[in-house]
């Protein structure tokens, strides 16, 4: 009886350990693919760049094959220039601008969506995700043409508002004016995620909560203050530091309007690496920049969500 039971149960639990390690590998099986192109399409060029940072590598090298190994040559050009610290400057002052504006009219929009009626919060959301869904270089084309200096929106609106100056008035040949239509471009592209993603974690909010800090005499500040933000606190630094991420590394819309122009105006580190591989084919010094530029974003980052993770366990 014992030996018939044994013969039953033993192939049962081989079933069942197979299936076992079967059901534990399907996870990996799925993630495999993404896995694959994250290596390829992410980390193969990052560590390419880093080797030839510590390579002589330039139009040259990039025809024949092959370099000389340079050690620490490059950093030491691109840090001991003072270019590239005015270009560092430039950079945090455009990150910092951009996700100030970008986090501060989220909020505001987030907050404003409940308050509407059924249609008109249809509308809104709508409207931002077409906008979010507007590809970056034809909505950089929709800012060059409003800025154009003869046939552009702006200055026709400006003018007939009676701002004389304005007429013909070229806005990319001055630095600030084109910095300041950058920030405005980038904002308005990054605005919808994130007002979509604020506005879907107030949903999660029970509305009791609200309720008893109004009966307590809340103001809407303290109802901000004290309800909602210690609530969605991971969710507005989820989003802090996707904004971070995607500021930092901002090329295209650059590159588009004014090539890091006019007089380096708006040239940050991306642009500026690009600048120095494309116009002076020194890819070696150009892949230096660009793996300081992911150093000092990482170091931003770690220190951002080191401080998120130290106030969520306080």
């Amino acid at each position: 009886m014992a030996r018939t039971l044994a013969r039953t149960v033993r192939p049962a639990l081989v079933i069942e350990a197979r299936s076992r390690r079967k059901g534990a590998l399907w996870p990996y099986l799925l993630v495999a693919p993404a896995l694959a192109g994250f290596a390829c399409l992410l980390v193969y060029p990052l560590a390419r760049s880093v080797v030839i940072s510590f390579q002589h590598f330039r139009l040259g090298e990039l025809i024949r094959g092959g370099a000389d190994f340079a050690g620490l040559a490059n950093y030491a050009e691109a840090l001991g220039g003072p270019e590239f610290w005015a270009v560092v400057r430039r950079t945090f002052l455009w990150t910092a601008a951009n996700v100030v504006l970008i986090m501060v009219i989220s909020t505001a929009v987030a907050l404003m969506l409940p308050h509407l009626g059924r249609r008109m919060r249809l509308a809104v959301m709508s409207g931002m995700v077409l906008t979010w869904a507007t590809p970056v270089l034809a909505a950089t084309t929709i800012f060059q043409w409003l800025f154009q200096s003869r046939l552009g929106v702006v200055n026709w609106l400006l003018v007939r508002l009676g701002f004389d100056s304005f007429r013909d008035y070229t806005w990319f040949a001055d630095g600030g004016a084109t910095f300041a239509i950058l920030v405005a471009l980038v904002v308005w592209q990054s605005v919808p995620f994130a007002a979509l993603t604020l506005y879907a974690g107030l949903t999660t909010i029970p509305g009791e909560l609200y309720e008893a800090a109004r009966i307590d005499g809340a103001g809407p500040w303290q109802v901000f203050g004290r309800v909602t933000f210690p609530i969605l606190r991971p969710l507005f630094g989820l989003i802090t530091s996707l904004e971070v991420i995607w500021v930092f590394t901002c090329f295209a819309q650059i590159w588009a309007i004014s090539k890091g122009g006019p007089g380096g105006a708006t040239a940050t580190l991306p642009v500026y690496a690009f600048q120095i591989a494309q116009s002076l084919h020194r890819y070696d010094l150009g892949s230096a920049v660009s793996t300081l530029t992911v150093l000092m974003l990482l170091a931003v980052l770690v220190v951002h969500l080191r401080r998120m993770f130290r106030e969520e366990a306080a």
